[in-house]
């Protein structure tokens, strides 16, 4: 039978009763989209063909020799939980609408993928979600990119020598445009973090039940059906059971020093002293630096990052309705049909410790940041819809609750308070909100077709 993205239940996928069609949906579709891969060392190889046949005969070969299925990932991930064993690398693929076109699919084809952003491009988008214009991007993002290569593991080497195996076949009549390289930054607990020092990506749409088990839920359900990040692949050989998902990559540059000044201001005019000074840096993110939520504690210290919880009880005298986790997610029913799966990469090199206390001059200013990645059903109305609706929106769920002070575009010319005290009602007198730090460099929609369409290409 047809594969039910539409499902409540999370996907059993390693169950003995699972059908066929799903069992075949997960051999042919990409990893990392469903769960997320280990990528702490990662390269993204942008692509331009000028020749379809060539441009076909790579894709089909990278696919052939060097991308594994959803099923072998979780596979992997089963027997790493088990014996420690470490898995095979990850490469993905994603084909920009003008690569499409490139490969020979017309325009009328094209109509096929459902969701019109995909089929504008990124740039003709940039009023949409206010991204600079697109001369200002950097010099590879602004030419027409057909496809990104994606290739991540835990460790370097494998990473190093799978993207020379993949250059080597690349045709001459194709051309590398750019490339970025991620590397994953930890915190001395090992939790993930981003440059301005904070844990991120714990809070995930869940799509497997074994992943889903392992979390507390009394409050906020993770678990989401299929529906929020895949769509039938329509290229394919059988649209009921080959499957791909609509791909965002940004690169999104943070002023570290900026920000690190601006908790600094912000703790001052708020009158905050001693420990209660890192709530100004929280109140922006929504959560402490350990991902404690500030919703939930007054201070840091929580013990494993919690993602069981929700905002209900809040009316901003915890954690402002600004603050970028509560943007980004307001954690209420009605809107789980727009959350995305976030597989961010954080770039660029550093000499100072992002979690320590030091001042923000030693901080960077540039040359740092994240490779924002995620995998939607809809990018209008999970991708756009999050950056235009929430993050750029100055009275989403509140008047006057301002730009998400994270990764908000747009004019700031609304005033904004925040909570004196934690918990109190006392608000403090309207203040400009916090400049932006977090610069949009370039980037391009994708989408992540399956492995029978890039086998059969």
């Amino acid at each position: 039978m047809p594969v039910d993205l539409d499902n409540a239940q999370p996907l059993a996928w390693d169950s003995a009763t699972l059908d066929p069609d799903t069992r075949e949906m997960l051999d042919n579709l990409q990893p990392n989209i469903l769960r997320a891969h280990v990528r702490e060392h990662l390269s993204a190889l942008f692509i331009r063909f000028n020749d379809a046949s060539d441009g076909r005969r790579f894709l089909r070969e990278v696919a052939a020799t060097s991308m594994k299925s959803a099923r072998r990932h979780l596979e992997e991930v089963r027997e790493f939980a088990r014996s420690g064993r470490s898995g095979t690398p990850y490469v993905g693929i994603g084909v920009s609408k003008a690569g499409y076109r490139d490969l020979g699919h017309s325009v009328e084809e094209l109509r096929l993928f459902g969701d019109r952003v995909f089929r504008d491009g990124m740039k003709r988008r940039v009023g949409e979600v206010h991204d600079p214009a697109v001369t200002e991007w950097e010099a590879a993002y602004q030419r027409e990119i057909h496809v990104v290569v994606l290739i991540g593991d835990a460790e370097a080497a494998p990473v190093a020598r799978l993207r020379e195996q993949i250059l080597g076949m690349l045709p001459d009549s194709a051309r590398v445009l750019g490339e970025e390289t991620g590397r994953g930054m930890r915190n001395p607990a090992g939790d993930g973090i981003e440059h301005f020092g904070y844990v991120d990506g714990r809070s995930q749409p869940l799509f497997l039940a074994d992943e889903v088990e392992r979390e507390p839920r009394k409050r906020w359900n993770p678990a989401f059906p299929l529906a929020n990040v895949l769509v039938a692949d329509p290229f394919a050989p059988s649209a009921d059971r080959h499957f791909g998902s609509y791909f965002v990559f940004r690169k999104l540059e943070q002023n570290v020093r900026a920000f690190k000044e601006i908790e600094r201001e912000l703790a001052d005019a708020l009158g905050l002293t001693g420990a209660d000074r890192d709530r100004a840096g929280a109140m922006l993110v929504g959560r402490f630096k350990d991902g404690t939520p500030v919703t939930a504690k007054a201070k840091a210290g929580g013990g494993a990052v919690a993602n069981d919880f929700t905002f209900d009880a809040d009316d901003g005298a915890r954690c402002p309705f600004s603050g970028h986790i509560r943007k980004t997610n307001p954690r209420f029913e009605g809107i789980r049909h727009v959350l995305m799966a976030r597989r961010g990469q954080t770039y660029g090199e550093r000499t100072d410790q992002p979690w320590d206390e030091s001042p923000p001059e030693t901080r960077p200013s540039a040359g740092v940041g994240l490779l924002f990645m995620a995998f939607n059903s809809s990018l209008e109305n999970q991708f756009e819809f999050t950056q235009r609706d929430w993050a750029d929106n100055a009275d989403f769920l509140n008047p006057a609750t301002g730009h998400d002070p994270v990764i908000g575009q747009g004019e700031r010319d609304i005033k904004v308070t925040f909570p004196r005290v934690w918990g109190r009602p006392e608000q403090s007198l309207p203040q400009a909100q916090v400049s932006q730090t977090v610069t949009m460099l370039g980037g391009e929609y994708f989408f992540m077709p399956s492995l029978a369409y890039l086998r059969t290409l």
